[in-house]
């Protein structure tokens, strides 16, 4: 038995004055005085002790954002978005409702039994992060695999702008090849300019240097001024940006049907850019979408290069037998002879306003120079000896 409940009955009984019972138990008599009205009203039973819990709590949660917030969780599981406490508090934000604190939502998840324990993983404070301060200052890339409803395997490969999450190219293809890396990369140069710099891991697709020589991705780079940057073999953190991001992605794919068709799968992949871009906001980012933090910075460019002029197209081929390739221009199919000397060769051809320059990939020599005559489907080399790239101030534009 309590002391509260022994020294009221001792009072009661007479056995104990109340200043006595309040030196002999320890309790004050102004509690002992409330404890013997609470015996008279209810007995024995309300000398229990009560909760000191208030009435109400004006900072309580609204139960209506209570509803909201697992509303939103469960829906976007459902699409696999991102449905974590920042990404939900952002969301009812945007709907208008005063979010509650990231870890309140995340209370409110735990209690409605949405969040699956996880083991404990590595501190955050133990990795060692980067971020380039402009964007353009470097690109990474890497690709997965991924199945098609029928079991096809496809590859998907990515280029990340590594200051602002921005996800330049998401594309399929069976498989991913060091062509495809070239063209890919050269068609995201035209549309947002060249990187100052790329990293990548160790892929054949990416680098030659442990097998000996140089591939095709590895010949482009000098050429435009970029430089290359590889991860430590075995080390895939040097590129977490593009390996978080690969979770992502994956997540949201499963949450939709499997697609049938590569030309599906990009349809999926088109969608996925789009809102990851533009709707999604972004932890690393402070909640602003990669799409708003890309454009608000000025663009790095890659260093001083002589090889490559300011303003120019680039097309990544090989020569055909007879040493010729074409090109579309406005719409319509023209022809370049290069050279039957030079058939079969890899070739970089970087057009301005006025010329087309087809340089050979391995050398960086130019085989020809052609004047854009759009009246003429047959463009001939104007060079009569081969020679390096001019600087754009030597040319006759």
């Amino acid at each position: 038995m309590s002391r509260a409940r022994v020294a009221v009955l001792q009072i009661v009984s007479n056995q104990l004055s109340v200043t006595e019972a309040a030196v002999e138990y320890g309790i004050s008599r102004r509690h002992l005085h409330r404890l013997l009205a609470r015996y008279r009203e209810g007995g024995l039973d309300a000398l229990a002790p009560r909760s000191r819990r208030p009435h109400s709590n004006p900072a309580q949660t609204p139960p209506a954002v209570r509803e909201r917030v697992i509303e939103l969780r469960l829906r976007l599981t459902a699409d696999g978005l991102d449905a974590g406490p920042v990404t939900i508090a952002w969301r009812l934000e945007r709907e208008g409702h005063k979010p509650p604190a990231p870890a309140t939502i995340s209370r409110i998840l735990q209690q409605a039994g949405l969040i699956t324990p996880q083991p404990r993983k590595r501190p955050r404070s133990s990795y060692t992060r980067f971020e380039m301060a402009q964007p353009n200052e470097m690109w990474q890339s890497d690709f997965i695999h991924w199945r098609l409803a029928d079991g096809t395997d496809v590859e998907i490969l990515n280029w990340l702008d590594d200051h602002s999450r921005y996800l330049l190219s998401c594309t399929v293809h069976r498989p991913v090849t060091g062509d495809v890396v070239v063209a890919v990369f050269l068609g995201l140069v035209e549309e947002y300019g060249p990187p100052a710099s790329t990293l990548t891991d160790n892929g054949r697709v990416y680098t030659s240097r442990f097998t000996g020589g140089r591939n095709a991705f590895e010949y482009i780079l000098p050429i435009l001024g970029v430089r290359q940057k590889n991860g430590a073999p075995g080390h895939p953190q040097t590129q977490g940006k593009t390996e978080r991001f690969h979770q992502t992605l994956q997540r949201w794919l499963r949450a939709r049907p499997a697609p049938r068709t590569i030309l599906e799968l990009q349809r999926q992949l088109n969608q996925f850019q789009a809102h990851y871009n533009e709707r999604r906001p972004h932890r690393a980012l402070d909640r602003r979408t990669p799409g708003d933090t890309y454009r608000a910075t000025p663009k790095a460019s890659p260093a001083t290069n002589d090889h490559a002029p300011g303003h120019y197209r680039l097309r990544y081929d090989r020569l055909d037998t007879k040493g010729k390739m074409t090109i579309r221009r406005a719409g319509r199919m023209h022809h370049l002879g290069i050279g039957t000397s030079h058939a079969h060769k890899r070739v970089l051809a970087l057009a301005d306003d006025h010329y087309i320059t087809v340089i050979e990939l391995h050398t960086g020599e130019v085989l020809s120079t052609h004047l854009i005559d759009p009246a003429k489907t047959y463009w001939r080399n104007q060079n009569k000896e081969p020679g390096r790239w001019p600087s754009p101030s030597k040319r006759d534009l």
